[in-house]
């Protein structure tokens, strides 16, 4: 039997590494950070506007699925919108419309099973998204929050998605 030889270990450069400034986490200025908290609070102010006005392009889609019916190209725009919603609601210091609004993606994501969906289900989840913005229901600490989420998780449940 041979005996075994000592191997090599090569470990190729970390490009990212250098380019951030060669540490573990990099070389990370404070007064950057703090210059873009700054202007994400100054725009915060536009954050209202900027939601109402995702909330109407979802329920822009919800009326063209009423008025045209559930179509796989009508049920994709609605998912789209509620994917927008999906990332910008906690953005927008509305964390519970991204929760409500993830829920929405889960149950029409699979595009084989989309058109399955029951509408009055897509109709619910739309209905506690625009609820959320008008009453200032944020968390599901609130709790009327507490309960929509729990409430169309159970439907879901039961759809089966």
């Amino acid at each position: 039997m041979s005996e075994a030889k000592p191997g090599q270990m090569i470990e190729p450069p970390n490009a990212l590494r250098l380019k951030v400034g060669g540490s573990r986490l990099g070389v990370i200025d404070p007064a950057a950070i703090a210059k873009a908290e700054a202007a994400l609070k100054s725009l915060s102010c536009n954050f209202v506007q900027w939601l109402n006005d995702e909330i109407g392009k979802l329920e822009g889609a919800r009326q063209t699925v009423h008025a045209e019916g559930p179509t796989a190209d009508n049920l994709e725009s609605l998912y789209l919108r509620a994917h927008d919603l999906k990332g910008l609601g906690t953005t927008y210091g509305f964390p519970l419309i991204t929760r409500i609004a993830g829920l929405l993606c889960r149950l029409i994501d699979d595009k084989a099973k989309r058109l399955d969906a029951p509408v009055s289900l897509i109709d619910a989840h739309i209905d506690a998204i625009k609820a959320c913005a008008r009453d200032d229901i944020k968390t599901e600490d609130h709790p009327v929050g507490k309960i929509l989420v729990q409430e169309l998780e159970g439907r879901i449940k039961e759809f089966g998605a």
